[in-house]
């Protein structure tokens, strides 16, 4: 017990316990300083009303998907062997007055994908580069027919939704 009352009248520990007492006195002030300026953050943009945006929404409008039915079927004669295809397309645009507008020229649409498709190779179809290819070459080509009948271009790119070879 004498070494306890020794150690404790001790000019050094003394020092080192005032330093741990300070140091956790600044901890918590610098927590309290924290979560009051947080709630006050928090409380003060929750009161104010937030400004209404009365401009027109920048960026891309949402898409709008238009489905090309019914499917295209195309033929193959690959070594002697039969072989198809069918794909189903959907467009995707951002107007829906302009792909309404584009409607009125399905016909060629279809007919110009028809001929794209029959012309294709069955061995480059199986691929996925392929597959990829033939729908850059197949949104190209609505877009020219949008861009000849309509002045601009209406659909964004075409999806296949379904793509079966046979």
């Amino acid at each position: 017990m004498a070494k306890s009352e020794a150690a404790v009248k001790d000019p050094a520990t003394k020092g080192k316990l005032k330093l741990i007492i300070l140091i956790v006195v600044a901890l918590l002030l610098a927590i309290g300083l924290s979560v009051g300026a947080t709630w006050y953050f928090i409380h003060s943009a929750q009161s104010k009303p937030a400004p209404v945006a009365e401009t027109a929404p920048v960026g891309k409008q949402p898409a709008i998907f238009e489905s090309m039915a019914p499917a295209f079927v195309a033929n193959y004669n690959q070594n002697g062997r039969q072989r198809y295809m069918q794909v189903s397309i959907t467009m995707l645009g951002r107007n829906q007055a302009d792909l309404d507008a584009l409607k009125v020229h399905m016909p060629v649409i279809r007919n110009n994908l028809v001929m794209l498709f029959s012309g294709q190779d069955f061995a480059t179809l199986a691929s996925p580069v392929g597959q990829e290819m033939l729908r850059q070459k197949a949104t190209a080509s609505v877009q020219e027919v949008a861009q000849k009948e309509l002045g601009k271009v209406v659909v964004e790119q075409l999806l296949f939704t379904n793509f079966v070879l046979q």
